[in-house]
């Protein structure tokens, strides 16, 4: 009599999860190559009052939440202290990375531009821009981030 051999157990679990991690991979290519990344909150104070607090690389970081992250971390300013060409460079933990921002355009007391270059954990070269609308006494801030997006980048927003 003839013996029917059966894949074992693990060789099928393997096989599915071979075939899940392929799926993810082709999915994951699929996705756009550009992304933007934008978040609103509404802040009780006219945008004269906020603006300020964004025109300037020291004015930012005072209240810049991904400085925090790292109390050690190595700030380098250059340029003017306001405006465009305002910039700072860091680096820091692995949390806060290495790179340098600087601003690229302003349009008083609505919107300021910046320019992003990461280098470290993962490089990029993204705009950040915040747009302040005014509601009533209120302002709406509006932080919104856009760039390429790489296929690591791609399978990391899944």
């Amino acid at each position: 009599m003839e013996t029917i051999r059966t894949p074992s157990v693990t060789i099928i679990v393997l096989l599915v999860i071979a075939a899940g991690v392929a799926g993810l991979l082709v999915y994951a290519s699929t996705q756009p190559d550009d992304f933007r990344v934008e978040r609103s909150v509404a802040i009780n104070a006219p945008q004269s009052a906020i603006f300020p607090h964004l025109d300037g690389q020291k004015a930012f970081n005072v209240w810049n939440p991904f400085i925090e992250a790292d109390p050690a971390v190595k700030l380098d300013y250059n340029g003017p202290s306001r405006g465009v060409g305002s910039n700072c460079a860091w680096e820091g933990n692995s949390k806060v990375g290495k790179g340098e921002v600087e601003i690229v355009e302003i349009v008083s007391p609505e919107r300021v531009c910046l320019r992003l270059r990461m280098v470290k954990p993962m490089a990029c070269d993204n705009k950040v821009e915040f747009t302040l609308t005014p509601l009533g006494a209120a302002t709406r801030v509006t932080w919104a981030m856009s760039g390429a997006q790489p296929f690591m980048g791609k399978l990391m927003s899944l």
